[in-house]
């Protein structure tokens, strides 16, 4: 346990590093600075939508679609230029950018979107913006999530944030030499009803109109919101004149270090709490594990000794009848009543899912997915499940076989298209309805192609691969012989019914992950950062020997209580973890204020869905295959007639 203690801290204290590929960019005085702009998002509606989906400025020529991965598209992502002109070490204050005149569906639209509370998220030398907010005199920075289009005033008319302070901090690499790498950015927006002097007024086109002085800023000095007299409003006919300032603020942040008030999310998530979920997971464990170890080990040791104890003549004479766990050897490696092959379905997928999970999660925890590699996570969670398809067709395959199952092939099939099939099936269906609403999260043909690609000509032959070489294999070995006739089953007391330990069983794993759950569904859902990787691989450790130790403790008991049929109660007992995750993501669905669009429900609750079979499978078949290596256990530890 203090091993386990050790490692806590040391993942926990692990952060992303920059691996070779993702090199510091410098610049030099005047240089220019690309600012890119991103899908506009709420998590009111869930629904991403392309930034030039609304009346903004746009730049000269169009707008350029940035080279994006696979990863980004599936994650909505959508980067594209901006007309927005910075130069290194260059301020520039209240620059016109373009006046747009309101149609009706201009004003209507961007009135949705900001009572949506859509928020822009813009992009320079690949940092998202921050967003400095100042309001009733307190000033303070949100580092995720971006920046609002717009707000709704007391009196329910919609201002738009027309003006935009960007503050961008840098870092001399070296004194006294011209280079210079960019550490921060920052935006505040600002709505301001601007007039030209001397009551001028600008059609839109002419050139004069980016140069004539404004009354309501100056060309020598950033705009202060509190120098603000109008709000800009937003209605039918209503001339937006769009302005932005550049200010260059030296730092002593190091390029490598610059994100890390990004991941610390200006410790707005104190360390502790993590702490606190590593030790209550921590606690749980070690009173499972008091339980498992006074309970299960003692009573072991008893049985085991009194099972191969020589009997004396007068015992013989005697004719004692035994009773527990060893009178159920002739059947306690019976295939499962009820479904074999999909229960071998089920093992093998969710093995597959444990170990992309796995891996994932100890490749982020080290560094290895930096979040300045947009898309990165998601790239990684497709490669790992399709490669590790072989080792779901070795599973599935080998498990069928010890249960002397004949349609090898339909098991192998069911293995590679069940649930990527329904998964893919629903994805379709959600892309189709996103397209529909012109979500940017809509992915186009191409990608749907790649992802078809990597699943029907890499992640399918894998799986045969292994169910090639699972059927290859000698069967298990099992230490008893199976009889013909399976033994009556006595009726069990009611804290053993199947549905009771099912419903008692997901508690405690679900007890161990609760906290950390929390911050991810927070990260998948309102755009927050998440990278505490460490402390998420701790905790889903803890997990998986929650879960163990869970599924040896009732199948000990179950065992004893001369009922044989453990391989489907010990998949449900710990699977059924996912149905209290699915539970408490139903609650935490309050906190995104959701919309009354259906869209929003169907992809929260269709995903969320999807994640929590995931965690079925995989919580379940932890609970299975700690049963099958304790039952092989005991069973070898005694002489049977």
């Amino acid at each position: 346990m203090i091993r386990l203690l050790v490692a806590a801290g040391l993942l926990a204290a692990a952060s992303g590093f920059y691996l070779p590929g993702v090199d510091p960019k410098t610049f030099s005085p005047n240089a220019p600075v690309e600012m890119k702009v991103n899908t506009i998002t709420s998590t009111h509606t869930q629904l991403p939508l392309d930034y030039y989906s609304q009346p903004f400025c746009k730049p000269d020529g169009g707008p350029k679609a940035a080279s994006e991965n696979l990863g980004e598209f599936l994650t909505g992502s959508k980067i594209q230029s901006s007309p927005y002109h910075i130069y290194m070490l260059l301020e520039d204050f209240c620059h016109v950018l373009c006046q747009k005149t309101l149609s009706k569906s201009d004003a209507s639209s961007l009135q949705e979107v900001i009572s949506q509370e859509y928020h822009n998220h813009w992009i320079i030398d690949n940092l998202p913006s921050a967003m400095i907010v100042n309001s009733d005199n307190l000033m303070y920075t949100e580092y995720a999530g971006g920046f609002p289009i717009g707000f709704v005033g007391t009196d329910k008319v919609t201002y738009l944030f027309n003006h935009v302070k960007i503050l961008i901090e840098y870092h001399q690499v070296v004194p006294d030499e011209e280079g210079y790498r960019i550490v921060g950015f920052y935006v505040e927006p600002i709505s301001v009803k601007h007039h030209y002097v001397d009551g001028w007024e600008w059609d839109g086109v002419a050139v004069e109109g980016r140069s004539r002085p404004l009354e309501t800023c100056s060309n020598s000095q950033w705009l202060n919101s509190d120098q603000v007299e109008e709000f800009q409003t937003v209605k039918e006919g209503e001339q937006v004149l769009f302005t932005y300032d550049v200010i260059w603020s030296e730092s002593e942040t190091k390029w490598a270090s610059r994100w890390d008030i990004y991941l610390s999310m200006d410790n707005r998530v104190p360390a502790r709490i993590h702490w606190f979920s590593i030790i209550n997971s921590l606690l749980i464990i070690c009173f499972l594990s008091a339980i498992v170890g006074m309970i299960l080990v003692k009573n072991l040791k008893r049985d085991i000794s009194n099972y191969n104890r020589v009997l004396t003549d007068e015992e013989k004479a005697e004719e004692r009848e035994e009773s527990g766990w060893k009178l159920v050897h002739a059947d306690v490696f019976r295939p499962p009543y009820n479904n074999p092959m999909i229960f071998c379905v089920f093992v093998g997928t969710g093995t597959q899912l444990m170990m992309m999970i796995g891996i994932t999660i100890a490749l982020a925890s080290i560094g290895f997915l930096s979040p300045a590699k947009r898309g990165s996570m998601m790239m990684m969670i497709i490669v790992m499940y399709v490669l590790n398809g072989a080792t779901a067709g070795y599973v599935s395959s080998r498990l069928y076989k010890s249960f002397r199952g004949r349609a090898w092939q339909r098991c192998t099939i069911l293995t590679a298209v069940a649930f990527p099939g329904a998964a893919f099936v629903f994805f379709l269906f959600c892309n189709i309805v996103l397209s529909i609403y012109h979500s940017s999260a809509a992915v186009p043909f191409l990608q749907i192609l790649s992802v078809m690609a990597l699943w029907c000509c890499v992640s399918i032959p894998l799986v045969f691969l292994g169910a090639f070489f699972g059927y290859k294999k000698e069967m298990w070995e099992y230490p008893c012989v199976t009889s013909t006739i399976p033994r009556e089953i006595r009726p069990l007391p009611w804290y053993l019914q199947r549905w009771a330990v099912i419903a008692m069983g997901g508690v405690l794993p679900f007890g161990a992950a609760y906290v950390e759950l929390f911050f991810i569904l927070s990260s998948i859902w309102m755009e927050q950062f998440y990278y505490v990787f460490g402390v998420c691989f701790v905790v889903c450790l803890i997990l998986g020997i929650t879960c163990g130790e869970l599924s040896i403790l009732f199948c000990y008991f179950q065992l004893c209580a001369e009922d044989h049929r453990w391989h489907w109660r010990a998949f449900l007992i710990c699977g059924s973890t996912a149905f209290y995750v699915f539970g408490y993501s139903t609650v935490w669905f309050n906190l995104l204020e959701p919309s009354k669009l259906l869209i929003t429900y169907l992809l929260y609750f269709g995903y969320m869905a999807l994640i929590s079979f995931g965690i079925f499978l995989v919580t379940g078949t932890i609970g299975f295959m700690s049963c099958f290596w304790f039952t092989n256990l005991i069973y070898s530890s005694i002489k049977v007639d």
